[in-house]
């Protein structure tokens, strides 16, 4: 008898699927051991870890070495014999992190072990859309080209406003944008990749959250402010950015701290970045844009009056902002980047002891503040990041 056409055969074929799932699932399981791991496992210790056959963990890495997405070390000698092999992520795989500011407009290729291996950034004026777009892809391309002895898996970009998941921005306040396709504008760069766009404060965020591809963070549930000429905001539980119905959850620099407040970009009156902020912060310490954050604190400790008012600006306005989200999330970690990383302690204990105050839960759970990690750059790295995201999960696409 001949099977018609169509027919489907329910032997050999359904085992086949089921054993590349299995194969898929393991792969993935292995690159996340190498990446999460505090040393740099073995082939056993992985074997160990992921309840896997010693002969399998040891194929399916050599596919993964063989691919460069992890890389053998040496470990030292610690007794007779040779030393078995470590594994750590691969320096040779490495993604585009993009990132559009105000100001300037950053490129990056951020290998698998988190490090930036190659960099260039170019001053940015013009507020059309299209010369914007097209400096930050020559850029992106100067750095493809520095490193094109490495494989490009993906391409992020951070961008400071409200993004729809097929990379439509559809508003950025501080530059003037409405309704700008990022994702079609920067398709030359991305070739055949997918081009992430996403929110800047989120890209940060995502940082803070995977200071390595695939290793978390310190905390995984956090409020996370990212400040600059705009300020922006991220919330995220369980190490992921909580993006909303509509992608725009987190909008920090919006929050009203006084509805009779300055007028804002973004059409209403009172938000927080109108306070907060690099422009006010400078307005009202008498201080170059520039020298906010290195400058602030020390010429407040030295007595500057016009410093003292504006720490004390800071404080009181992040202390109404935070409360109010604190208070809605249920989250009472806050992380704090940008300019605002760089605040004195004295400000931080300061905005604490407020949070404390207007925080319902605070007698249980304490509020606990910090600064972000030191990246100039967080939000073009976290783009990076959240690209190589696609090779972790998925890494059987890449061997």
């Amino acid at each position: 008898m001949v099977d018609a056409p169509g027919t489907p055969w329910h032997g050999p074929a359904s085992v086949a699927v089921r054993q590349a799932n299995l194969r898929e699932r393991n792969l993935a399981a292995l690159v996340a051991g190498v990446c999460r791991a505090e040393s740099p496992p073995s082939r056993a210790d992985l074997a160990v870890e992921l309840s896997m056959t010693r002969a399998t963990a040891a194929r399916l890495v050599d596919e993964l070495v063989a691919a460069k997405v992890v890389d053998e070390v040496e470990r030292p000698r610690s007794g007779r014999g040779r030393p078995a092999l470590a594994l750590r992520p691969g320096e040779g795989i490495v993604a585009l992190g993009l990132a559009i500011e105000t100001e300037r407009v950053i490129a990056r290729a951020v290998d698998l072990r988190g490090e930036v291996v190659a960099e260039r950034v170019a001053p940015s004026t013009s507020r059309d859309p299209e010369r914007v777009l097209d400096a930050l892809a020559a850029e992106a391309r100067e750095v493809r080209a520095l490193v094109q002895a490495r494989r490009v898996v993906g391409v992020g970009v951070a961008v400071p406003g409200i993004v729809t998941e097929d990379g439509l921005l559809l508003r950025a306040p501080n530059l003037g944008w409405s309704d700008v396709d990022v994702a079609e504008g920067l398709r030359s760069v991305g070739g055949l990749h997918r081009i992430h766009v996403a929110n800047e404060a989120d890209m940060a965020a995502f940082l803070e959250a995977e200071p390595a591809p695939g290793r978390p963070g310190e905390w995984s549930d956090f409020v996370h402010v990212s400040a600059a000429v705009g300020v922006g905001g991220s919330i995220v539980t369980g190490g992921r950015i909580v993006a909303g119905e509509h992608g725009a959850a987190g909008e920090l620099g919006h929050v009203c701290v006084d509805p009779s407040g300055p007028a804002c970009a973004c059409g209403s009156t009172g938000c927080l970045e109108r306070y907060v902020g690099i422009e006010a912060l400078a307005t009202v310490s008498g201080l170059a844009r520039e020298d906010v954050a290195t400058e602030l604190g020390a010429r407040a400790a030295a007595g500057d009056t016009g410093c003292l008012a504006a720490l004390e600006q800071v404080t009181h306005a992040l202390s109404v902002a935070l409360a109010s989200v604190v208070n809605v999330v249920g989250i009472s970690s806050v992380v704090l980047g940008g300019h605002l990383a760089t605040l004195p302690p004295s400000t931080l204990e300061a905005v604490q002891q407020r949070l404390d105050a207007r925080v319902l839960g605070s007698r249980w759970t304490p509020v606990r503040i910090r600064a972000a990690r030191g990246d100039d750059a967080a939000a073009a790295t976290g783009a990076a990041h959240r690209a190589l995201g696609d090779l972790l999960a998925r890494p059987a696409a890449w061997v």
